[in-house]
């Protein structure tokens, strides 16, 4: 009997703990998630960094500029007409990361402002 209740209290305490670990999971995923403001522009027309259209969001950061890469579809997003020829102001969302000294947002939702 005393066997069969500290199996039922172990596995309880097993079951509560992995619960608050996924918990704790989803709640980091959704701070990944940063909202940024700036300057969408093309890194092929304006910034002449790439061969093939691409997009960057240009953040003013006090006195410097940060500038951000996004891992999209290039010029086959629906919004690069807007900013191909001219930066537009943009308010994009994702998941950000850095890779070799370049800032990346990663599953990018874009939002230009009129």
């Amino acid at each position: 009997m005393l066997r069969i209740a500290l199996a039922l209290v172990f596995g309880f305490a097993a079951v509560t703990i992995t619960g608050s670990a996924f918990t704790g999971a989803a709640d980091e995923k959704k701070d990944d998630v940063k909202k940024l403001e700036g300057k969408l522009t093309c890194t092929k027309c304006a910034l002449d960094e790439t061969k093939a259209c691409g997009h960057a969001l240009l953040v003013k950061d006090g006195d410097k500029t940060v500038k951000y890469y996004l891992n999209d579809k290039g010029g086959k997003e629906a919004y690069h007409g807007k900013c191909c020829k001219a930066d537009v102001d943009a308010t994009v969302s994702g998941k950000v990361s850095e890779k070799e000294k370049k800032k990346f947002i990663d599953e990018p939702k874009v939002e230009i402002k009129k």
